[in-house]
């Protein structure tokens, strides 16, 4: 699922300024969520952690919905052909089943445990419904900002199936870099670590992360104690740079699931509105412009039901510069 409000708020996000100040332990941000709607009165509701105000970034993850359980028989999802430039998708579920249809000429199923990678760099268009057998939707979806060098790149699709591996008190699934022995072969274009991880109920996990990572754990189901700080479900919970191990508890008497990401700072200044990632306010309203005129940089679908996703109104402003504030282990 992709950003179809209608009136998305204009972001120019930047990397954590370092304010000089010697490293210390690294502690727990907790960043909760702002229900947002997509769409009409009938449409999904989503769960944002990222951006806030709070934080724009972990690593070069700038995105975070987090959805469901649904009944998708009354509000599925519906979400027919729309832009993406600067950006990687991730898509991910727990339950149900999505069907992802793009100007490539892909056509995939999206299920739970299967993760969808789509790269719209110069430009690319997609659309997401929900297949007609699914009772319940539930999962994330989650943006992944291109680097300068990399953000004019060509329309990409990737699946990949990760393997279950079994660590004690838990079991985890690596969709994207390196965890606990197993390595994901999708391909990003900064390091990144993706993984849902579902705990044994009050189990205590600990597990070997790269210190120079900054991490998030959004949490699904359960209460999750992170290093010192509980993480309720629908909260994400950010800890900088600087921990070589992460220790995950579950306080709750049944399974808990997360997700589980990283990265190392991303040190551009990048713009979001809409579906578009850039690096100016010009870089946005060009983009809006290349979609309403429907324009060869993001393709046709060909043969879908129905008629594509306006852009809304830009904002009557230039977009003002907005960085993250300090690393916690900086303070």
């Amino acid at each position: 699922m992709s950003n179809v409000e209608t009136e998305p708020a204009a972001l120019r996000c930047g990397a954590t300024v370092d304010d000089g100040e010697p490293d210390a332990a690294p502690r727990v941000e907790v960043l909760s969520a702002r229900d947002v709607p997509l769409g009409g009165p009938r449409a999904m509701r989503v769960r944002r952690t990222l951006p806030q105000r709070a934080r724009t970034l972990i690593g070069a993850w700038c995105f975070a919905d987090h959805y469901g359980p649904v009944d998708a028989t009354e509000r599925g999802m519906n979400v027919p052909p729309h832009p993406h430039t600067g950006l990687q998708t991730v898509s991910w579920l727990f339950s149900g089943e999505i069907e992802h249809r793009d100007t490539l000429g892909t056509r995939a199923l999206i299920r739970p445990g299967e993760m969808n990678l789509m790269t719209g760099g110069h430009g690319i268009a997609h659309s997401e419904v929900s297949t007609p057998n699914t009772t319940v939707l539930h999962g994330v979806q989650l943006w992944v900002a291109l680097p300068e060098e990399h953000r004019g790149t060509g329309r990409d699709f990737q699946h990949h199936v990760p393997k279950p591996v079994s660590v004690e008190g838990a079991e985890l699934r690596v969709f994207l870099g390196s965890l606990a022995g197993s390595t994901s072969p999708v391909r990003s274009f900064t390091p990144l670590l993706g993984a849902e991880l579902t705990l044994e109920p009050h189990a205590t996990v600990t597990l070997a992360v790269d210190p120079a990572f900054e991490h998030g754990l959004l949490v699904d189901a359960g209460d999750v104690r992170l290093l010192d700080t509980v993480v309720h479900p629908a909260d994400l919970g950010y800890v900088p740079c600087g921990a070589d191990t992460l220790t995950l508890v579950n306080e709750s008497a049944a399974p808990a699931r997360t997700i589980l990401l990283g990265g190392p700072p991303f040190e551009e200044e990048i713009v979001m509105w809409w579906n578009f990632i850039g690096r100016s306010h010009e870089d946005i309203a060009r983009a809006r412009e290349d979609w309403e005129a429907a324009s060869d940089r993001f393709g046709v679908i060909e043969d879908f039901p129905g008629g594509r996703l306006p852009a809304p109104a830009l904002p009557n402003a230039v977009i003002t510069p907005r960085r993250n504030p300090p690393h916690l282990s900086r303070r």
